[in-house]
């Protein structure tokens, strides 16, 4: 426990009653027996920082941490051309314990490849880490493709010590964020921009999706909330957006009631990549960070989305 202690008096805190728990748990941990931590619970506890401290006390042993998106864009990529061991061979670097934050899983051909990703971290002896806003029963949670993931969240249950982190308090609310996702804005209209001309939209193709864009020139790309979240768009095409464009402005914003589920997911995935990646935001229309009737699809992930959108101006 000690190494959590001196983290959080460095920091400038203490750790509340739930993450001492869970440090408490964690600190009690024996990774080298193969079976790894599933840390999970609301927006904004900590749960990242526990883990990011957890690593940091290791000594000894060959880690490596990822973001889930970025990771499975790349997995996804090398598997098709080169099959899984051997794009293992070039994402894992021979660590033996693999950190993964923002776990979570909607999409039906992530689940398909944790699926085979699971087995393969088996037989390389590589334990799991992950941070998560999902309890394991809550992955996948389109009742659709549910009951075929359960299988799968049964092996991650047997396979890794449950931790949950809970509390009300989202602390990641009260800090300061990214530097360039806060410095993003959120405004109602777009009276203080320049709107693009109209000729200047452009089809962009970022994988295999075309999308329109309002514009993209230079480091700046300006679209429309129904060309980029009501269209098949997916998180690989965000990624490879945000590695080109590291300014983005995205109009339009609805209702979240007027907004698809599907909709609600896809701009959930933005946020969630552009704050990982550091992307300058500029939201314009209505305000999704006001609590309201949520779309059942929206869940936890509409959480952790307002808890990254506190950030904008």
């Amino acid at each position: 426990m000690d190494v959590f202690d001196r983290a959080a008096h460095g920091a400038g805190f203490v750790l509340d009653p739930a993450q001492r728990a869970a440090a408490e748990r964690m600190a009690a941990m024996d990774l080298t027996t193969g079976r790894g931590i599933y840390l999970w619970g609301p927006v904004g506890r900590g749960k990242t920082w526990l883990m990011d401290v957890f690593r940091d006390g290791m000594s000894g042993v060959r880690t490596l941490r990822v973001h889930f998106h970025e990771f499975f864009r790349r997995l996804h990529e090398l598997v098709h051309t080169q099959g899984i061991e051997r794009a293992l061979d070039s994402l894992l670097e021979r660590c033996k314990i693999l950190f993964f934050d923002e776990f979570h899983v909607h999409d039906v051909g992530d689940g398909a490849l944790l699926t085979r990703l699971l087995g393969a971290l088996r037989k390389r002896k590589v334990t799991l880490v992950v941070t998560s806003n999902y309890p394991p029963d809550g992955l996948m949670p389109n009742p659709l493709f549910h009951e075929t993931f359960v299988p799968t969240i049964e092996v991650l249950k047997a396979r890794m010590e449950v931790v949950e982190v809970s509390g009300a308090v989202d602390y990641r609310g009260s800090g300061t964020g990214s530097l360039r996702f806060g410095a993003g804005r959120y405004l109602t209209d777009a009276a203080t921009l320049q709107w693009p001309a109209a000729g200047d939209r452009v089809t962009l193709r970022p994988t295999t999706q075309p999308i329109t864009a309002l514009s993209a020139a230079g480091d700046l790309v300006w679209f429309e909330f129904a060309d980029l979240c009501e269209r098949p768009t997916s998180t690989l095409d965000y990624l490879s957006l945000a590695a080109a464009y590291p300014r983005w402005v995205l109009s339009g914003v609805p209702q979240m009631v007027d907004a698809s589920p599907d909709g609600v997911q896809r701009f959930c995935n933005v946020v969630d990549i552009l704050h990982d990646q550091d992307t300058e935001l500029t939201l314009v229309g209505a305000d999704w960070r006001v609590p309201g009737a949520d779309p059942v699809a929206g869940g936890l992930d509409l959480a952790r989305t307002r808890s990254r959108l506190a950030l904008l101006r």
